[in-house]
């Protein structure tokens, strides 16, 4: 194979996985049954309702009424480098965040639970199997911002 065609296909390759780090959001997202959907067995997604130890982070505190959590939540969210607010609905709000390097995105989603006093909190990497700690990061920073506010 010639040097050309090598650096073609390469090229081609690269355009088709950066292009599919901005795939469409995966089903499942949003409210069911009065929470957020679980995490699935890869190791890319923490959620603060998990049952599993492993990919459950703490939930954000909050009191107030739906909107004023919401707006806050929208606020920090958009704070946050290639940090994306798409869609809020209620007491909910799904947030895309995207990386660095080749725009891998993560899907950030927030229920705020008024009765318990508290924001249910999900991150998870739309693509791939393994995160590298990047959403459980994501997770305990968004917490520690949100508690210094």
């Amino acid at each position: 194979m010639s040097v050309r065609r090598m650096l073609n296909l390469a090229a081609m390759m690269s355009l088709l996985v950066i292009s599919s780090c901005a795939s469409s959001p995966p089903q499942g997202l949003g409210v069911h049954g009065g929470g957020l959907s679980a995490c699935p067995s890869s190791p890319n997604c923490v959620y603060s309702a998990d049952p599993d130890a492993d990919r459950r982070v703490e939930p954000l505190p909050a009191d107030g009424s739906v909107d004023a959590v919401l707006d806050r939540l929208a606020k920090l969210v958009e704070s946050q480098p290639r940090a994306t607010v798409v869609r809020r609905d209620g007491a909910y709000l799904h947030a895309e965040f995207r990386s660095r390097v080749f725009g891998f995105v993560d899907d950030v989603e927030f229920l705020y639970l008024p009765s318990e006093g508290l924001v249910q909190m999900r991150s998870a990497a739309r693509l791939g199997w393994w995160d590298m700690g990047v959403n459980r990061a994501r997770a305990q920073r968004l917490r520690e911002q949100w508690l210094r506010n």
